[in-house]
C-alpha cells in the first residue's frame, strides 16, 4: 500500500493496524538505559517507606518523581 492510500484510510478513520509491522515499532525517546545512583541510607529508607505507602516499587517512585520534576522545569523554561 502506498503512503497516500495509508494516510487517506487513516484520515477516514479506518483501522490500519493490520498494515503495520508492530514487531518493529518503538516509542521515540523511550529507550531504556541503566544508570547507577548512590543514595544515602536515610534517603533509601524514606524512598522505601513512601513506595510502600503507595504500593509501588522504589524504582517506579523515583522515575515518576524525576519525570514530574523534569516536566516542571521544561514548563517553566517554555516561552
Amino acid at each position: 500500500m502506498e503512503a497516500s492510500e495509508f494516510d487517506r484510510r487513516f484520515d477516514d478513520g479506518e483501522d490500519v493496524t493490520a498494515e503495520l509491522d508492530l514487531s518493529k515499532a518503538r516509542r521515540v525517546n523511550q529507550e531504556q538505559k541503566r544508570v547507577n545512583v548512590d543514595f544515602p541510607l536515610w534517603m533509601l529508607q524514606s524512598l522505601d517507606k513512601e513506595a510502600g505507602r503507595l504500593g509501588v516499587p522504589r524504582q517506579s517512585l523515583i522515575k515518576v518523581w524525576l519525570a514530574e520534576r523534569l516536566e516542571r522545569i521544561a514548563a517553566a523554561a517554555a516561552p
